[in-house]
């Protein structure tokens, strides 16, 4: 039986989330991260790719190649709320995925051409369900082999799809230039451009021994996927552990009822994941870094697990409320762990009926508007101010 191996990789994620909840940003160059000077882009649509933005970039270099940017904030709790819509899908195909980040995936498609048909078809199918799940595109790559797959599924990006079959692999590799091999990153692609090695077939040229006295233990990595070999296959994801949201400011506050603000809509977002997700969790942390960039948390464990944004507000608040702040804080963040299946969770009806009752019902309403309408659909009276900073 052909072994095969997908990689799934959704196409400039965050920032299409962003497009897709607020259609006004649809066709607009957009680069999600930061608004500040001090801030990187985290993420860039195609429009802004034209423009040469790309991630990890200076939002002030970003705002020199595209004057017309639109720079908004991140909201890791949406990007994740989506990923597991996405790998949910892709469950559907196979039992053996694994999650490499928020946006991509690996698929042992071993064996499905027997449920779909061809590999090609499997890969429509994908594409065409995650799209239905979460009006998003993805791009598709297949391969014999995991690395293979990886590099394929970036070849006819954005929207795309690439198989490399079996008979065509050696070919595949003859042409490749050394730095698309996953883990030649810049510095040892210069390096062995220095040894006059330009493409797969120029490292062939060598025995696994000599790249491995040359260059170390990667050597025979090196050696090996140049020859189109890789025994990694496909290890299901483990478990979620935890669920976190955090800001950096634009300046560093020791204002506490700025920093109460931030707490609010990190706990919206952390609650809105573990609604999205089907998790509890049983333990609230918050985090601080100061402006020196000293860092501390403080946590407290909850009597019962939840996922309720008013219990993980008012427990982060509390932590918050006993702190000395000595400085000023540059960072602030909340986040819940000790998660445990959902079937054996307490819920919080069954610790604070009423309370737990109504948040609950506050909660989903809130969940299933923003779903339908956009992230700012809702938004809570105590943050407005916040909103209207995060705007300006």
């Amino acid at each position: 039986m052909q072994t095969w191996i997908l990689h799934i990789d959704m196409d400039a994620f965050f920032a299409s989330v962003e497009q897709l909840d607020n259609p006004e940003y649809r066709g607009r160059p957009l680069a999600v991260g930061g608004t500040s000077d001090r801030s990187v882009v985290s993420a860039a649509s195609y429009e802004a790719r034209k423009h040469g933005v790309r991630s990890a970039m200076s939002v002030v270099k970003a705002r020199r190649l595209c004057p017309e940017i639109l720079l908004v904030p991140g909201r890791m709790g949406r990007y994740k709320q989506v990923s597991a819509q996405v790998m949910a899908v892709l469950r559907q195909f196979s039992p053996t995925v694994e999650q490499a980040s928020v946006d991509e995936a690996y698929l042992d498609g071993t064996g499905l051409e027997r449920l779909f048909g061809p590999i090609d078809e499997v890969g429509r199918r994908i594409k065409e369900r995650v799209g239905e799940a979460t009006g998003l595109t993805c791009s598709v790559g297949a391969a014999p082999v995991r690395f293979l797959a990886k590099i394929a599924s970036d070849v006819n990006k954005p929207d795309g799809m690439f198989i490399i079959r079996p008979e065509e692999v050696a070919d595949f590799l003859h042409r490749l230039p050394v730095e698309r091999i996953p883990g030649v990153g810049a510095k040892l692609a210069e390096t062995l451009r220095r040894m006059g090695v330009r493409t797969c077939a120029d490292i062939q040229t060598k025995p696994r021994q000599y790249w491995e006295r040359r260059i170390g233990k990667y050597g025979g990595v090196l050696h090996d996927r140049a020859a189109g070999i890789d025994p990694g296959g496909v290890t299901p994801t483990s478990e979620t552990k935890s669920c976190s949201a955090e800001n950096t400011f634009a300046r560093d506050t020791a204002d506490r009822a700025e920093l109460t603000r931030w707490l609010l809509a990190q706990s919206e977002r952390v609650g809105a994941d573990l609604r999205g997700h089907g998790h509890k969790g049983r333990t609230v942390t918050l985090k601080i870094k100061y402006a020196d960039f000293t860092q501390i948390t403080r946590s407290r464990s909850l009597d019962t697990r939840t996922d309720s944004t008013a219990l993980i507000f008012e427990t982060a608040r509390a932590l918050l409320e006993q702190l000395e702040l000595r400085r000023a804080v540059r960072l602030i963040g909340v986040g819940v762990s000790g998660f445990e299946p959902r079937a054996r969770q307490l819920s919080l009806l069954e610790a604070s009926p009423r309370l737990a009752e109504a948040s609950s019902d506050l909660d989903l309403a809130v969940d299933a508007v923003r779903r339908r309408f956009g992230s700012r659909a809702v938004t809570r009276v105590d943050l407005l101010d916040l909103k209207r900073k995060r705007e300006d």
